[in-house]
């Protein structure tokens, strides 16, 4: 057997076990913020989470300029009361972008997106959130046109003569 050279001497550590430990060291790395993905129809949310206070923006306006309503306020903050916390903006701050179909979809996609984000911040709050069917997609789609059809499935008039 060959004794190994001074090179690999130099290369190989003194102690397996501290390059392992300064590796794993070195990935543990707190992260910044927490990401969701939410879908409904078309639209797609992408939701960027902070624990710490702050607003919560859509696509640059305040989200309760973007959905005015009450319901609609209702919807997206249904997440965060399963959760135990009644004021989001006191506890949370989130970045929102949201692209595709309509107002509603969108408000949907939103509330599933914030709900994904929540479920990766802490695993007892996705625990809570697919109890109640949030972390859930809506798979419900819109029915394909089919050719010789005027819609999915309303057929042109039927004419005996």
């Amino acid at each position: 057997m060959q004794a190994p050279s001074i090179l690999t001497k130099l290369r190989r550590p003194q102690n397996r076990n501290m390059a392992k430990e300064k590796i794993q060291e070195k990935t543990k790395i707190e992260p910044k913020f927490f990401a969701g993905t939410g879908r409904r129809k078309t639209a797609v949310a992408r939701v960027f989470m902070w624990d710490e206070k702050g607003e919560f923006t859509v696509n640059g306006k305040d989200i309760n300029e973007y959905f005015p309503s009450e319901k609609e306020q209702i919807a997206w903050t249904r997440p965060f009361h399963i959760l135990g916390v009644s004021h989001p903006k006191a506890k949370f701050k989130a970045s929102i972008k949201v692209a595709g179909s309509g107002k509603a979809a969108q408000l949907g996609a939103v509330t599933h997106g914030i709900s994904a984000a929540l479920s990766v911040m802490n695993e007892e709050y996705s625990v809570a959130l697919r109890k109640q069917g949030l972390l859930t997609r809506d798979s419900r789609m819109v029915e394909r046109k089919k050719p010789y059809l005027h819609k999915a499935r309303k057929a042109p008039q039927y004419s005996k003569r």
